[in-house]
């Protein structure tokens, strides 16, 4: 029994180490995606979707009450809203100017391929990146929360 004992603990070494080494890759890329997605395919809902793999490895790496106290569920779900209002927010700045909502305007200013050349197209996508990211977060751990009873960490 003590055998196995060693051999789980050498297990979960290696994935904490291997995890922790790429988390901060994954979450280089996830901004990419959301940064600029008003120039390539991809944006604030694929960026934000992504980070759902960055909560896994955090939990795989560190278990479940860990990646709860590090990524606060409760605080995410209270952002969801935020950043919703901020999308309602940058809709109207449409009818504000007298055009339709969600009309894209700001959009003279810039170099055309810069990052910030698409006028509200790029904040509204990074208010859908920052919604989609606090509904995955919050999602991921509450689904995570099923499987608890069964995580090795609490079987002590």
């Amino acid at each position: 029994m003590e055998r196995y004992t060693d051999n789980v603990t050498i297990k979960r070494v290696i994935t904490r180490c291997g995890c922790d080494r790429i988390i901060p890759l994954c979450l280089v890329y996830i901004f990419y995606i959301m940064l600029h997605g008003h120039l390539t395919p991809g944006g604030g809902f694929q960026g934000g979707i992504l980070t759902v793999a960055v909560v896994l490895l955090i939990y795989l790496a560190h278990g479940y009450e860990e990646a709860k106290r590090a990524l606060h569920p409760n605080l995410t779900h209270k952002l969801e809203g935020v950043a919703l209002m901020l999308y309602v927010v940058l809709a109207f700045v449409g009818v504000v100017l007298g055009a339709s909502f969600c009309q894209n305007v700001f959009y003279y200013h810039g170099d055309i391929g810069a990052l910030f050349s698409s006028g509200t197209v790029f904040w509204m996508g990074e208010t859908v990146a920052f919604d989609v990211f606090t509904a995955a977060v919050t999602l991921s751990i509450g689904m995570l929360s099923v499987l608890y009873p069964q995580d090795i960490d609490n079987l002590k």
